[in-house]
């Protein structure tokens, strides 16, 4: 029998409708057999850990992303697997960012979440968490990295991004297919998990959030670019940029850029897109970049493009040492061809 931990950080999913007031108030996870006993069904013993204070995850930060860790890492030999209830406008920074934080990862950890709380009639938030649960405690599948699961669907973490705040198929994967589906069974792609690390598990507890995300969009202000790079103590930099990587080839937006880098401020370039990436240099549009040392990303998200950032910045010191793993995946959160 498997044993798995449910963290509630917050959330739409923790959610439900109090029967003298009407309003919703955050669940007790210890009654979680209570709400949804189909549960016991499975093979698993469920155990949960709250925080205190939950937030939306709106509100989610380093400082919270650090807390997590702890709590995986303190549970870390008494659980099986662990499912990390959250809201969803930033469970893909979430995903992304655990995933560079939890090195040599052997057990599954699922996030999930809902658009509508588990207390409503027709919450998503049931059908994820059995989910979820049926994944991680399956008997003859490990699937040793952070995931999200929505909507039927389980997905490497880091390779996602929440497309939709109306419907339920809220996340999307451009750059790398799903990891499972279910249907009246399990459907697993086995050939696309992450490999077992043979290494020892290892919980990093540093991030540096002196980083900033730069949208490229036509019509952008020298001004207001010079200022963005401008930031004190800025090491960082998450550019967007059109299609393949391709941007401005004005002299002062190439300027501005090469100063930064100059100042030792890494320029991080992801395409805008929300499939492909970045081919510097196929453009001329393009080239300009590559000649100045922007950094590619090839078809890394934005949501795990800055937790890489973070992750690096935070544990490493040597910049060429975090260039070349900025260019490399180091948890299968991009693809190199």
């Amino acid at each position: 029998m498997k044993r798995i931990l449910v963290i509630y950080t917050g959330g739409t999913i923790g959610m439900v409708k109090d029967t003298k007031s009407g309003s919703l108030l955050p669940f007790d996870m210890s009654k979680i057999y209570e709400a949804l006993p189909v549960l016991r069904e499975f093979n698993c013993d469920l155990d949960s850990y709250r925080f205190d204070p939950i937030i939306d995850s709106s509100n989610m930060n380093p400082e919270y992303w650090i807390g997590l860790v702890e709590v995986i890492e303190k549970n870390y030999e008494k659980y099986d697997s662990f499912i990390v209830l959250h809201g969803t406008d930033t469970m893909s920074y979430t995903a992304s960012t655990l995933s560079f934080m939890l090195e040599n990862l052997n057990k599954t950890i699922i996030l999930t979440g809902s658009q509508l709380p588990l207390g409503m009639i027709r919450t998503d938030g049931r059908d994820n968490i059995i989910g979820a649960v049926e994944i991680a405690s399956s008997e003859t599948i490990n699937i040793p990295e952070v995931c999200i699961f929505f909507e039927d669907r389980l997905y490497r973490g880091n390779r996602t991004t929440k497309i939709n705040a109306e419907y339920f198929e809220a996340f999307y994967s451009g750059n790398y297919p799903s990891l499972a589906k279910v249907g009246i069974n399990i459907s697993y792609k086995k050939n696309l998990f992450l490999e077992s690390p043979k290494g020892e598990f290892k919980a990093y507890k540093k991030l540096n959030d002196n980083v900033v995300i730069i949208k490229i969009y036509p019509g952008i202000k020298e001004d207001y670019f010079r200022a963005m790079l401008s930031m004190k103590d800025l090491e960082g930099v998450v550019l967007e940029t059109f299609g393949s990587g391709n941007a401005p080839t004005e002299d002062w937006f190439i300027m501005a850029l090469e100063e930064a880098i100059k100042k030792g401020i890494i320029i991080y370039n992801v395409t805008q897109c929300k499939a492909g990436g970045v081919v510097m240099g196929h453009y001329e549009t393009s080239a300009h970049l590559v000649e100045i040392g922007v950094v590619s990303g090839h078809d890394i998200t934005t949501e795990s493009a800055i937790a890489k950032l973070m992750f690096l910045l935070g544990n490493y010191d040597n910049r060429e040492e975090i260039i070349t793993m900025l260019t490399n995946p180091l948890r299968g959160e991009l693809s190199i061809n």
